[in-house]
């Protein structure tokens, strides 16, 4: 069990309770590299029954198989999703018509009252990193929030007006207050979404070096040329440190090099279209 939530992020928690009620929609952010790691489970009774929107960001950089998996997946539970990618737009500019047509039996019952067609107030909610601030900027085109790589950037809520049809309630990052599954806590890590400090770097690299032997072999081979991935991960690693240049003086492997090389290479999509909660229902 991973014990992570900084006191500022129990604030922010009241602060969302207080402020949902000015919205008409929640947009959720769900990382499409770890859309189950990266689900806040305290989101369902933060927006109770408030209409939603997910947005599994950066699917660019994620598995397609796996990223229409998992679409399947929510929407069978109806919950609409879009996939999208803020760096290369991917369906940006389709958020505001989805948001539209989830929000259609309000638009139309306001219509029948004689009220006047409203811009659509949508929160937007996700745990740190996974792409609200480049999302609100690539809407707004500007820079209308600070962007940053360190989690946790974003530290209070702010209206964004995004356009004639669209404002935005902006709002950090929160996690929820333990992760009882380790791998939950592995992926986040792997993706940038809590501080490198709350797990050991090497825990979490071997953890990646399996799982790519495993699921993604091609890649892996590919990326490292490796012809044998049933080795030890640790064996494995030395491998990628000699060929990458890794090395001590007196010709020793600097591992610890090593580890920051093949994390570097997860978070900047250096090796290929990565997912790492993979989606195992049968009938999708």
């Amino acid at each position: 069990m991973i014990q992570w939530y900084p006191g500022h992020m129990a604030k922010a928690r009241r602060e969302i309770e207080g402020k949902i009620k000015l919205v008409d929609i929640v947009f959720e952010l769900i990382d499409a590299r770890i859309p189950v790691s990266s689900k806040n489970p305290m989101i369902d009774s933060i927006i109770g029954r408030k209409p939603r929107l997910i947005l599994m960001t950066k699917a660019s950089m994620a598995d397609p198989r796996q990223n229409k998996r998992w679409k399947s997946y929510f929407e069978r539970s109806n919950t609409p999703v879009l996939l999208i990618d803020s760096i290369t737009k991917l369906n940006v500019n389709h958020i505001v018509t989805e948001a539209k047509r989830v929000l259609m039996q309000k638009t139309d019952a306001d219509r029948n009252k004689g009220l006047k067609e409203q811009p659509i107030k949508a929160m937007i909610l996700g745990i740190p990193n996974v792409g609200k601030s480049t999302l609100i900027n690539t809407l707004a085109g500007k820079k209308a929030t600070v962007v940053g790589d360190k989690p946790g950037i974003t530290k209070s809520q702010q209206w964004i007006h995004v356009s004639d049809a669209l404002q935005l309630l902006d709002t950090p990052g929160v996690l929820w207050p333990k992760f009882d599954d380790p791998m939950v806590g592995l992926h986040l890590a792997l993706t940038g979404a809590v501080k490198d400090e709350i797990l050991p770097i090497e825990e979490i690299v071997i953890h990646a070096i399996r799982f790519l032997s495993e699921k993604y072999p091609k890649i892996t081979t590919e990326k490292y040329n490796i012809e044998d991935l049933n080795q030890d991960p640790i064996v494995i690693l030395a491998h990628i440190g000699r060929l990458r240049g890794a090395i001590k003086t007196g010709g020793d492997v600097d591992m610890n090099k090593v580890y920051a090389l093949v994390l570097h290479d997860i978070r900047n999509n250096k090796i290929g279209k990565i997912t790492f909660d993979w989606c195992q229902d049968a009938n999708i």
